[in-house]
């Protein structure tokens, strides 16, 4: 048996279809963030990274970094294991009440990334409510999906931020426990579920939720709670998932809510209970980064002004930018191939950095760039992204928005 020539075959499979991926070997830049050194095939360059998740720059934010240097020069650098065997070390603790606070939940417990707090939490709770009913939204993250999956429960499907096919699913669903699991920003299109019908619908039928906030956690809200703090929602969320990689600039997941579930999660979960814990360095910069984002809300501010203020430079180039309400700006391409030819020709002609989106990520056909300013992103480098993306789509011959319109 060749076993090597059946990974190979699999391969093959991926590329034909053009979903094969290539990544950037890429050095970030401490205290020059959006900047980069790109590790190519001719050598170093330094470029600017358009794509990064560490949506406010807390990456590199001076008193994250202290808390991670100070934090490992005094305690080391891992957690020594499992939780379980370990011990809870005490960056950690204090981790797990700061967001406990941030959600005003009862309490909070940290997973080594948010994949893992989505399998972990959505299959544990399911798992342990007889007989429950997980009705999804069908643009859930993978990780979502993969703790539905893995709870065993039986699911139902409603159609995207479709309030009417929601409220059809749990009319069939009669008097069983139920539980809604869905984002708050979904990460492609940039668009935000109802949560406060989603929750009215929940009451009327009596449904738990669970609410991801990952990639509104540190954006949105007086004090970074997310899309839910921001329409005062969070009190009716039973379950708020975040994580501590993206805003917040550092690594890690959670999950906020009852003394009672987080505490069966915390029992029960598999992949809490054989993980190794957060290193306390990891935690501490989470910390700091948590407690900063509460009390300034001038990154996030200045986020919003560089986000409007791309979006209409790209606009204005008539570049076909999805029109969103957050701070995601994808640029739809349409094409697998057209997307990697245009996302190198970025990299290598220009020096901008954005890695393309494909099938799985997006449906087919919909194949995108997606762009997230930030507040360390200048005027200046959102000039130079508008007349990269219009020379590239130019060179390319791809559709420009008004176009695309008149072939709709």
């Amino acid at each position: 048996m060749d076993y090597d020539r059946i990974f190979e075959t699999a391969l093959g499979r991926l590329k034909a279809e053009r979903r094969y991926r290539v990544f950037a070997d890429l050095e970030r830049v401490a205290g020059r963030f959006p900047a980069a050194i790109w590790h190519g095939p001719h050598g170093q360059r330094e470029i600017t990274v358009w794509c990064s998740n560490d949506y406010l720059g807390m990456g590199q934010h001076l008193a994250v970094v202290r808390a991670m240097s100070e934090t490992a020069l005094r305690m080391g650098t891992g957690a020594g294991g499992t939780r379980n065997i370990s011990g809870n070390n005490h960056p950690v603790v204090e981790l797990e009440a700061e967001l406990a606070e941030l959600h005003r939940k009862q309490a909070a417990l940290v997973f080594t990334s948010g994949y893992i707090s989505n399998e972990a939490g959505i299959s544990t709770i399911a798992k342990l409510v007889p007989d429950c009913l997980i009705l999804s939204d069908e643009l859930n993250h993978a990780s979502m999906i993969e703790g539905v999956r893995r709870s065993g429960c039986e699911k139902a499907i409603f159609r995207h931020n479709d309030l009417d096919h929601l409220e059809e699913l749990l009319i069939a669903a009669g008097g069983r426990p139920k539980l809604i699991v869905f984002e708050s920003v979904y990460s492609m299109d940039g668009d935000i579920a109802p949560i406060h019908r989603i929750c009215d619908l929940a009451r009327r039928y009596g449904a738990m939720t669970y609410l991801d906030e990952v990639h509104a956690v540190g954006m949105y809200g007086q004090r970074g709670g997310g899309v839910a703090e921001r329409e005062g929602a969070m009190q009716r969320i039973d379950v708020i998932e975040g994580t501590l990689a993206k805003a917040f600039g550092v690594m890690g997941g959670y999950i906020a809510g009852s003394e009672a579930v987080v505490d069966a999660v915390r029992s029960f979960a598999p992949g809490f209970i054989f993980t190794t814990a957060l290193p306390p360095a990891v935690a501490a910069a989470a910390v700091a980064s948590v407690r900063h984002l509460k009390s300034s809300s001038a990154e996030r501010e200045l986020q919003q002004r560089q986000v409007a203020t791309t979006k209409q430079a790209l606009q204005q180039a008539s570049l076909p930018v999805l029109d969103t309400p957050t701070h995601i700006v994808p640029v739809m391409v349409g094409d697998p191939e057209a997307c990697k030819a245009a996302t190198d020709r970025l990299l290598e002609r220009h020096g901008i950095y954005i890695q393309p989106i494909n099938f799985p990520t997006v449906p087919r056909g919909t194949e995108r760039l997606r762009i997230t300013p930030t507040p360390l992103h200048t005027d200046a480098h959102i000039r130079d992204l508008a007349r990269a993306l219009l020379e590239v789509w130019t060179a390319l011959r791809l559709p420009l928005a008004a176009q695309a319109l008149a072939a709709e």
